[in-house]
Protein backbone atom coordinates (compact mmCIF):
# COMPACT_ATOMS: atom_id res chain seq x y z
CA UNK A 1 0.00 0.00 0.00
CA UNK A 2 2.08 2.93 -1.14
CA UNK A 3 1.27 6.05 0.69
CA UNK A 4 1.51 9.76 0.18
CA UNK A 5 5.18 10.59 0.66
CA UNK A 6 4.34 14.06 1.96
CA UNK A 7 5.28 14.54 5.60
CA UNK A 8 4.37 17.36 7.95
CA UNK A 9 6.12 18.82 10.94
CA UNK A 10 6.90 16.82 14.07
CA UNK A 11 3.76 15.80 15.90
CA UNK A 12 1.51 16.99 13.06
CA UNK A 13 -0.50 14.63 10.93
CA UNK A 14 -0.91 15.37 7.23
CA UNK A 15 -4.44 16.12 6.15
CA UNK A 16 -6.54 13.17 5.12
CA UNK A 17 -6.88 12.66 1.36
CA UNK A 18 -10.48 11.62 0.98
CA UNK A 19 -10.21 11.54 -2.80
CA UNK A 20 -8.02 8.43 -2.84
CA UNK A 21 -9.84 5.12 -3.19
CA UNK A 22 -7.19 2.39 -3.42
CA UNK A 23 -6.70 -1.06 -1.99
CA UNK A 24 -3.87 -1.56 0.52
CA UNK A 25 -4.44 -5.23 1.35
CA UNK A 26 -7.13 -6.74 -0.83
CA UNK A 27 -10.42 -5.96 -2.56
CA UNK A 28 -11.79 -3.75 0.22
CA UNK A 29 -11.86 0.02 -0.11
CA UNK A 30 -9.85 1.24 2.86
CA UNK A 31 -10.94 4.83 2.40
CA UNK A 32 -14.57 3.79 2.86
CA UNK A 33 -16.72 5.38 5.51
CA UNK A 34 -18.13 3.17 8.31
CA UNK A 35 -21.46 3.11 6.47
CA UNK A 36 -19.94 0.96 3.69
CA UNK A 37 -20.73 -2.72 3.22
CA UNK A 38 -20.60 -4.22 6.73
CA UNK A 39 -19.76 -7.71 5.46
CA UNK A 40 -16.75 -6.35 3.58
CA UNK A 41 -15.53 -4.63 6.73
CA UNK A 42 -16.11 -7.80 8.80
CA UNK A 43 -14.17 -9.89 6.26
CA UNK A 44 -11.30 -7.41 6.34
CA UNK A 45 -11.19 -7.52 10.13
CA UNK A 46 -11.29 -11.32 10.07
CA UNK A 47 -8.46 -11.65 7.57
CA UNK A 48 -6.24 -8.92 9.04
CA UNK A 49 -7.04 -9.82 12.63
CA UNK A 50 -7.45 -6.19 13.67
CA UNK A 51 -9.48 -3.04 13.13
CA UNK A 52 -8.49 -0.01 11.07
CA UNK A 53 -6.70 2.34 13.42
CA UNK A 54 -3.88 4.32 11.81
CA UNK A 55 -3.28 6.59 8.88
CA UNK A 56 -0.01 5.82 7.05
CA UNK A 57 1.64 8.79 8.78
CA UNK A 58 0.51 7.56 12.21
CA UNK A 59 1.63 4.01 11.45
CA UNK A 60 5.10 5.17 10.40
CA UNK A 61 5.44 7.39 13.46
CA UNK A 62 4.24 4.64 15.82
CA UNK A 63 6.73 2.19 14.28
CA UNK A 64 9.55 4.73 14.61
CA UNK A 65 10.14 4.72 10.86
CA UNK A 66 10.46 7.72 8.57
CA UNK A 67 7.55 8.32 6.25
CA UNK A 68 9.88 8.00 3.27
CA UNK A 69 11.11 4.54 4.31
CA UNK A 70 7.59 3.40 5.21
CA UNK A 71 6.40 4.47 1.75
CA UNK A 72 9.19 2.53 0.06
CA UNK A 73 8.45 -0.59 2.12
CA UNK A 74 4.74 -0.44 1.33
CA UNK A 75 5.37 0.28 -2.33
CA UNK A 76 7.77 -2.69 -2.53
CA UNK A 77 5.12 -4.94 -0.98
CA UNK A 78 2.77 -3.94 -3.79
CA UNK A 79 0.23 -2.02 -1.72
CA UNK A 80 -1.72 0.76 -3.36
CA UNK A 81 -1.57 4.46 -2.45
CA UNK A 82 -4.22 5.30 0.15
CA UNK A 83 -3.22 8.87 0.81
CA UNK A 84 -3.74 9.49 4.52
CA UNK A 85 -6.89 7.45 5.07
CA UNK A 86 -7.28 5.69 8.42
CA UNK A 87 -6.86 2.18 7.04
CA UNK A 88 -3.91 0.51 8.79
CA UNK A 89 -3.74 -1.84 11.74
CA UNK A 90 -1.33 -2.91 14.46
CA UNK A 91 -0.04 -5.60 12.08
CA UNK A 92 1.04 -2.90 9.61
CA UNK A 93 2.93 -1.10 12.38
CA UNK A 94 4.59 -4.34 13.49
CA UNK A 95 5.66 -5.19 9.92
CA UNK A 96 7.29 -1.77 9.55
CA UNK A 97 9.01 -2.13 12.91
CA UNK A 98 10.36 -5.57 12.01
CA UNK A 99 11.79 -4.56 8.65
CA UNK A 100 13.31 -1.38 10.03
CA UNK A 101 14.68 -3.33 13.01
CA UNK A 102 16.50 -5.76 10.70
CA UNK A 103 18.12 -2.79 8.98
CA UNK A 104 19.05 -1.08 12.25
CA UNK A 105 20.57 -4.30 13.60
CA UNK A 106 22.74 -4.62 10.51
CA UNK A 107 21.20 -7.96 9.54
CA UNK A 108 19.87 -6.50 6.27
CA UNK A 109 20.91 -3.49 4.27
CA UNK A 110 18.12 -1.12 3.37
CA UNK A 111 18.14 -2.20 -0.31
CA UNK A 112 18.00 -5.84 0.80
CA UNK A 113 15.06 -5.13 3.09
CA UNK A 114 13.28 -3.52 0.14
CA UNK A 115 14.00 -6.66 -1.91
CA UNK A 116 12.60 -8.85 0.87
CA UNK A 117 9.43 -6.76 0.91
CA UNK A 118 9.14 -6.84 -2.88
CA UNK A 119 9.73 -10.57 -3.34
CA UNK A 120 7.32 -11.43 -0.53
CA UNK A 121 4.69 -9.06 -1.85
CA UNK A 122 4.88 -10.30 -5.41
CA UNK A 123 4.73 -13.97 -4.43
CA UNK A 124 1.88 -13.66 -1.95
CA UNK A 125 -0.10 -11.33 -4.23
CA UNK A 126 -0.18 -13.99 -6.91
CA UNK A 127 -1.09 -16.66 -4.37
CA UNK A 128 -3.91 -14.55 -2.95
CA UNK A 129 -5.32 -13.81 -6.40
CA UNK A 130 -5.28 -17.51 -7.29
CA UNK A 131 -7.01 -18.47 -4.05
CA UNK A 132 -9.76 -15.91 -4.53
CA UNK A 133 -10.27 -16.48 -8.26
CA UNK A 134 -10.11 -20.26 -8.29
CA UNK A 135 -10.26 -21.75 -4.82
CA UNK A 136 -12.75 -19.66 -2.89
CA UNK A 137 -14.91 -18.96 -5.93
CA UNK A 138 -15.52 -22.67 -6.38
CA UNK A 139 -16.24 -23.28 -2.71
CA UNK A 140 -18.65 -20.42 -2.12
CA UNK A 141 -21.50 -21.63 -4.32
CA UNK A 142 -24.62 -20.95 -2.24
CA UNK A 143 -25.78 -24.29 -0.78
CA UNK A 144 -29.42 -23.21 -0.63
CA UNK A 145 -31.69 -21.17 -2.93
CA UNK A 146 -31.93 -17.58 -1.83
CA UNK A 147 -28.49 -17.46 -0.21
CA UNK A 148 -25.88 -15.16 -1.65
CA UNK A 149 -22.24 -15.97 -2.24
CA UNK A 150 -21.18 -13.29 0.27
CA UNK A 151 -23.26 -14.95 3.00
CA UNK A 152 -21.29 -18.16 2.50
CA UNK A 153 -17.89 -16.46 2.26
CA UNK A 154 -17.47 -15.27 5.85
CA UNK A 155 -17.88 -18.63 7.67
CA UNK A 156 -15.79 -20.32 4.96
CA UNK A 157 -12.92 -17.87 5.34
CA UNK A 158 -13.20 -18.15 9.12
CA UNK A 159 -12.70 -21.93 8.89
CA UNK A 160 -10.02 -21.93 6.19
CA UNK A 161 -7.87 -19.00 7.28
CA UNK A 162 -5.95 -20.61 10.18
CA UNK A 163 -5.42 -23.85 8.24
CA UNK A 164 -4.17 -22.11 5.10
CA UNK A 165 -1.92 -19.86 7.18
CA UNK A 166 -0.28 -22.84 8.89
CA UNK A 167 0.11 -24.63 5.55
CA UNK A 168 1.68 -21.56 3.94
CA UNK A 169 4.30 -21.33 6.70
CA UNK A 170 5.01 -25.07 6.46
CA UNK A 171 5.58 -24.98 2.68
CA UNK A 172 7.72 -21.85 2.99
CA UNK A 173 9.94 -23.48 5.63
CA UNK A 174 10.39 -26.61 3.51
CA UNK A 175 11.27 -24.55 0.44
CA UNK A 176 13.63 -22.36 2.48
CA UNK A 177 15.39 -25.43 3.89
CA UNK A 178 15.82 -26.89 0.39
CA UNK A 179 17.11 -23.61 -1.07
CA UNK A 180 19.53 -23.11 1.82
CA UNK A 181 20.85 -26.63 1.40
CA UNK A 182 21.54 -26.05 -2.28
CA UNK A 183 23.38 -22.81 -1.63
CA UNK A 184 25.62 -24.01 1.22
CA UNK A 185 26.74 -26.94 -0.91
CA UNK A 186 28.16 -24.54 -3.50
CA UNK A 187 31.82 -25.09 -4.26
CA UNK A 188 32.88 -21.61 -3.15
CA UNK A 189 31.52 -18.26 -2.02
CA UNK A 190 31.31 -16.97 -5.58
CA UNK A 191 29.05 -19.86 -6.62
CA UNK A 192 26.63 -19.00 -3.80
CA UNK A 193 25.55 -15.98 -5.89
CA UNK A 194 26.55 -16.80 -9.48
CA UNK A 195 25.95 -20.52 -9.80
CA UNK A 196 26.42 -23.07 -12.58
CA UNK A 197 23.00 -24.46 -13.43
CA UNK A 198 21.16 -26.16 -16.24
CA UNK A 199 18.37 -23.84 -17.38
CA UNK A 200 15.55 -24.94 -19.66
CA UNK A 201 12.55 -23.43 -21.42
CA UNK A 202 9.61 -25.58 -22.53
CA UNK A 203 7.32 -23.92 -25.06
CA UNK A 204 3.98 -24.95 -26.57
CA UNK A 205 4.17 -24.79 -30.38
CA UNK A 206 1.51 -22.75 -32.19
CA UNK A 207 0.01 -21.29 -29.02
CA UNK A 208 -0.76 -17.94 -30.68
CA UNK A 209 -2.94 -19.70 -33.27
CA UNK A 210 -4.69 -21.59 -30.49
CA UNK A 211 -5.64 -18.36 -28.74
CA UNK A 212 -7.58 -17.33 -31.86
CA UNK A 213 -9.31 -20.68 -32.24
CA UNK A 214 -10.22 -21.77 -28.72
CA UNK A 215 -12.81 -20.32 -26.40
CA UNK A 216 -11.40 -18.51 -23.37
CA UNK A 217 -12.46 -21.25 -20.94
CA UNK A 218 -10.94 -24.03 -23.06
CA UNK A 219 -7.74 -22.04 -23.48
CA UNK A 220 -7.54 -21.47 -19.74
CA UNK A 221 -7.99 -25.19 -19.07
CA UNK A 222 -5.25 -26.05 -21.57
CA UNK A 223 -2.79 -23.59 -19.99
CA UNK A 224 -3.63 -24.84 -16.50
CA UNK A 225 -3.11 -28.47 -17.57
CA UNK A 226 0.23 -27.61 -19.17
CA UNK A 227 1.47 -25.65 -16.16
CA UNK A 228 0.30 -28.32 -13.71
CA UNK A 229 1.94 -31.15 -15.66
CA UNK A 230 5.17 -29.19 -16.02
CA UNK A 231 5.28 -28.19 -12.36
CA UNK A 232 4.67 -31.76 -11.19
CA UNK A 233 7.30 -33.27 -13.48
CA UNK A 234 9.93 -30.65 -12.68
CA UNK A 235 9.45 -31.07 -8.94
CA UNK A 236 9.24 -34.88 -9.01
CA UNK A 237 12.56 -35.23 -10.83
CA UNK A 238 14.59 -32.82 -8.75
CA UNK A 239 14.34 -29.56 -10.68
CA UNK A 240 12.90 -26.19 -9.76
CA UNK A 241 10.13 -24.41 -11.61
CA UNK A 242 11.30 -20.80 -11.91
CA UNK A 243 8.19 -19.34 -13.52
CA UNK A 244 5.34 -20.00 -15.92
CA UNK A 245 4.46 -17.70 -18.82
CA UNK A 246 1.21 -19.22 -20.09
CA UNK A 247 2.53 -21.17 -23.06
CA UNK A 248 6.06 -21.48 -21.66
CA UNK A 249 7.74 -22.64 -18.47
CA UNK A 250 11.24 -21.90 -17.23
CA UNK A 251 12.94 -24.49 -15.04
CA UNK A 252 16.41 -25.07 -13.60
CA UNK A 253 18.39 -27.99 -12.20
CA UNK A 254 21.71 -28.34 -10.43
CA UNK A 255 23.04 -30.89 -12.91
CA UNK A 256 22.67 -31.64 -16.60
CA UNK A 257 21.36 -35.19 -16.11
CA UNK A 258 18.41 -33.98 -14.03
CA UNK A 259 17.54 -31.27 -16.57
CA UNK A 260 17.77 -33.75 -19.47
CA UNK A 261 15.42 -36.18 -17.73
CA UNK A 262 12.92 -33.41 -17.00
CA UNK A 263 13.00 -32.12 -20.58
CA UNK A 264 12.41 -35.51 -22.17
CA UNK A 265 9.64 -36.40 -19.74
CA UNK A 266 7.91 -33.11 -20.52
CA UNK A 267 7.98 -33.90 -24.24
CA UNK A 268 6.77 -37.47 -23.60
CA UNK A 269 3.96 -36.33 -21.29
CA UNK A 270 2.68 -33.71 -23.73
CA UNK A 271 2.82 -36.21 -26.61
CA UNK A 272 0.54 -38.57 -24.67
CA UNK A 273 -2.11 -35.86 -24.31
CA UNK A 274 -4.02 -35.49 -27.57
CA UNK A 275 -5.42 -32.12 -26.57
CA UNK A 276 -1.97 -30.59 -26.14
CA UNK A 277 0.03 -28.89 -28.89
CA UNK A 278 3.55 -30.10 -29.65
CA UNK A 279 6.28 -29.07 -27.24
CA UNK A 280 9.81 -27.88 -27.86
CA UNK A 281 12.52 -27.49 -25.23
CA UNK A 282 15.85 -25.68 -25.13
CA UNK A 283 18.47 -26.15 -22.39
CA UNK A 284 21.80 -24.46 -21.70
CA UNK A 285 24.37 -25.05 -18.97
CA UNK A 286 26.52 -22.39 -17.38
CA UNK A 287 26.82 -19.56 -14.89
CA UNK A 288 23.50 -18.06 -13.84
CA UNK A 289 22.72 -15.09 -11.64
CA UNK A 290 19.76 -15.66 -9.32
CA UNK A 291 17.69 -12.79 -7.97
CA UNK A 292 14.32 -12.90 -6.19
CA UNK A 293 13.71 -16.47 -7.31
CA UNK A 294 14.39 -15.68 -10.97
CA UNK A 295 17.45 -16.45 -13.10
CA UNK A 296 19.37 -14.15 -15.42
CA UNK A 297 22.37 -14.15 -17.71
CA UNK A 298 23.74 -15.38 -21.00
CA UNK A 299 22.93 -19.02 -20.14
CA UNK A 300 19.24 -18.15 -19.74
CA UNK A 301 19.21 -16.17 -22.99
CA UNK A 302 20.84 -19.06 -24.84
CA UNK A 303 18.29 -21.54 -23.51
CA UNK A 304 15.50 -19.26 -24.74
CA UNK A 305 17.06 -18.98 -28.21
CA UNK A 306 17.52 -22.75 -28.45
CA UNK A 307 13.85 -23.21 -27.61
CA UNK A 308 12.81 -20.92 -30.45
CA UNK A 309 14.74 -23.01 -33.03
CA UNK A 310 14.01 -26.48 -31.60
CA UNK A 311 11.96 -28.89 -33.74
CA UNK A 312 8.53 -29.98 -32.54
CA UNK A 313 8.55 -32.58 -29.75
CA UNK A 314 12.32 -32.26 -29.45
CA UNK A 315 14.98 -30.99 -27.05
CA UNK A 316 17.93 -28.87 -28.16
CA UNK A 317 20.90 -28.28 -25.83
CA UNK A 318 24.02 -26.17 -26.10
CA UNK A 319 27.60 -27.42 -26.31
CA UNK A 320 28.32 -26.81 -22.62
CA UNK A 321 25.30 -28.91 -21.66
CA UNK A 322 26.34 -31.71 -24.02
CA UNK A 323 29.87 -31.61 -22.60
CA UNK A 324 28.53 -31.81 -19.05
CA UNK A 325 26.37 -34.85 -19.88
CA UNK A 326 29.45 -36.53 -21.34
CA UNK A 327 31.60 -35.62 -18.34
CA UNK A 328 29.14 -37.15 -15.88
CA UNK A 329 28.74 -40.32 -17.96
CA UNK A 330 25.09 -39.69 -18.78
CA UNK A 331 25.79 -39.55 -22.53
CA UNK A 332 28.58 -40.86 -24.79
CA UNK A 333 30.98 -38.48 -26.48
CA UNK A 334 29.73 -39.91 -29.78
CA UNK A 335 27.48 -42.68 -31.03
CA UNK A 336 30.56 -44.37 -32.51
CA UNK A 337 32.09 -44.53 -29.05
CA UNK A 338 28.86 -45.92 -27.61
CA UNK A 339 28.73 -48.57 -30.33
CA UNK A 340 32.33 -49.59 -29.66
CA UNK A 341 31.68 -49.84 -25.93
CA UNK A 342 28.52 -51.87 -26.52
CA UNK A 343 30.37 -54.23 -28.85
CA UNK A 344 33.23 -54.64 -26.36
CA UNK A 345 30.81 -55.31 -23.51
CA UNK A 346 28.93 -57.86 -25.63
CA UNK A 347 32.19 -59.61 -26.53
CA UNK A 348 33.22 -59.83 -22.86
CA UNK A 349 29.83 -61.26 -21.99
CA UNK A 350 30.15 -63.82 -24.82
CA UNK A 351 33.61 -64.90 -23.61
CA UNK A 352 32.39 -65.17 -20.04
CA UNK A 353 29.53 -67.41 -21.14
CA UNK A 354 31.87 -69.56 -23.27
CA UNK A 355 34.21 -70.05 -20.30
CA UNK A 356 31.36 -70.87 -17.96
CA UNK A 357 31.71 -67.69 -15.96
CA UNK A 358 28.90 -65.34 -14.98
CA UNK A 359 29.11 -61.99 -16.75
CA UNK A 360 29.53 -59.11 -14.33
CA UNK A 361 28.39 -56.33 -16.69
CA UNK A 362 25.49 -55.81 -19.06
CA UNK A 363 25.99 -55.98 -22.80
CA UNK A 364 24.00 -52.79 -23.36
CA UNK A 365 25.58 -49.34 -22.93
CA UNK A 366 25.05 -47.63 -19.59
CA UNK A 367 24.23 -44.22 -21.04
CA UNK A 368 20.82 -42.68 -20.38
CA UNK A 369 20.92 -40.08 -23.15
CA UNK A 370 22.16 -39.67 -26.68
CA UNK A 371 23.41 -36.50 -28.35
CA UNK A 372 23.34 -35.68 -32.06
CA UNK A 373 25.17 -32.57 -33.32
CA UNK A 374 22.99 -30.25 -35.37
CA UNK A 375 23.77 -27.53 -37.87
CA UNK A 376 25.74 -24.52 -36.71
CA UNK A 377 23.80 -21.31 -36.94
CA UNK A 378 24.05 -17.70 -35.79
CA UNK A 379 21.88 -16.77 -32.83
CA UNK A 380 21.02 -13.13 -32.36
CA UNK A 381 23.17 -11.55 -29.67
CA UNK A 382 25.05 -14.79 -28.93
CA UNK A 383 27.10 -15.45 -32.07
CA UNK A 384 27.32 -18.84 -33.78
CA UNK A 385 26.16 -21.83 -31.74
CA UNK A 386 26.10 -25.56 -32.45
CA UNK A 387 22.98 -27.10 -30.92
CA UNK A 388 22.78 -30.76 -30.00
CA UNK A 389 19.63 -32.84 -30.28
CA UNK A 390 18.99 -34.67 -27.01
CA UNK A 391 17.33 -38.09 -27.07
CA UNK A 392 16.69 -40.94 -24.66
CA UNK A 393 18.76 -44.12 -24.97
CA UNK A 394 16.73 -46.16 -22.48
CA UNK A 395 13.06 -46.82 -21.80
CA UNK A 396 11.26 -43.87 -20.16
CA UNK A 397 10.74 -45.65 -16.87
CA UNK A 398 14.23 -47.02 -16.46
CA UNK A 399 15.74 -43.89 -14.93
CA UNK A 400 13.03 -43.29 -12.34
Amino acid sequence: MTVDDTTSGAGEEPPSDSSVHATPHHEVDHTAEPTDDPLAIRLEQLILGADRRYTPFQAARTAGVSMDLASRFWRAMGFADIGQARALTEADVLALRRLAGLVEAGLLSEPMAIQVARSTGQTTARLAEWQIDSFLEGLTEPPEPGMTRTEVTYPLVELLLPELEEFLVYVWRRQLAAATGRVVQAADDEEMVDRRLAVGFADLVGFTRLTRRLEEEALGELVEAFETTAADLVAAHGGRLIKTLGDEVLFAADDAGTAAEIALRLVEAMALNETMPALRVGIAFGTVTTRMGDVFGTTVNLASRLTSIAPKDAVLVDGAFAKELTRTGDAPASEAQAAEEAAAAAERARLAEKEGRESVEPALPRYRFGLQPMWQRPVRGLGVVEPWLLARRTAPGSSS
